[in-house]
């Protein structure tokens, strides 16, 4: 009877943790899907540049002359799709690790975000200088140059990228390049990307300091989509790290907000 109950217990772990495995997973690749398979995703790309596109030009012509313009962008899921190292992963049953980021990124394999290639190159042609400002290491700018190259995008030296060294904001290096440019457009998947107003907020203040931009967004402000990570994800969790995949599934349910009143 002892072994017949033990090997009961044995199967009903093995099922409920090939359950979770499964929920888990199936959490993945939703997004990741979403990325790669649904026009959806390309047609708010193509959106958010073709607003950048109206939005330069109605810069005045004598900016153009009179001034150093720039603009600001990001790299990750806004101009590079990463979402083939989030999918491998998925299909070997593998976590994130720094790791498999940086085997990644060594590949130089990142495609372009829809319209992203073609709208910074025409910016370029108007005059105006690319600034990848990216939180990527800086062990990683050799691969990511190589991969900026290939893809033709404008600016693609040493000179114009700005990545991680001692701190994950990226104020610091806005303001390098603002000292000696005037910034028309700023281009992110987070809105980390924009201002230091959102590092480390809450849930509810970073909606606050939403709304403070009203007028920025699709302004000077262009956001692009990513439902795969981000610090959005991070403000559910309240910035705690090392929490468990079963109380980050808690956190996530408490977050929800249904129609019922209490």
């Amino acid at each position: 009877m002892k072994r017949i109950s033990v090997l009961i217990l044995l199967l009903a772990s093995i099922g409920s943790y090939a359950q979770n495995t499964l929920q888990s997973e199936t959490l993945k690749t939703y997004p990741v899907l979403w990325q790669q398979q649904a026009a959806e995703y390309r047609a708010l790309c193509f959106q958010a540049f073709n607003i950048a596109s109206l939005r330069l030009a109605q810069i005045p012509k004598q900016d153009f002359k009179k001034k150093k313009l720039a603009i600001i962008t990001d790299l990750d899921e806004t101009i590079l799709d990463n979402s083939y190292l989030e999918a491998e992963l998925i299909k070997d049953h593998q976590d994130y690790s720094d790791h498999s980021w940086k085997e990644w990124t060594d590949k130089s394999a990142a495609t372009g975000v829809p319209g992203a290639v073609e709208f910074l190159k025409a910016a370029k042609q108007k005059g105006i200088s690319i600034f990848y400002i990216s939180n990527r290491d800086t062990s990683e700018v050799k691969s990511t140059l190589l991969n900026l190259q290939e893809l033709h995008l404008p600016d693609a030296n040493t000179a114009h990228m700005l990545f991680l060294s001692n701190t994950s904001s990226k104020e610091s290096r806005r303001q390098i390049v603002m000292a000696k440019y005037s910034v028309v457009m700023l281009l992110g998947d987070n809105l980390n990307d924009f201002t230091k107003a959102f590092e480390k907020k809450q849930v509810a203040d970073r909606k606050s300091e939403t709304d403070k931009d009203r007028a920025d967004w699709g302004k000077k402000f262009i956001v692009l989509p990513n439902a795969t990570y981000g610090e959005w994800e991070n403000a559910i969790y309240n910035y705690e790290k090392n929490l468990t995949p079963e109380y980050k599934e808690k956190m996530r349910y408490e977050k929800l907000t249904g129609y019922k009143v209490p």
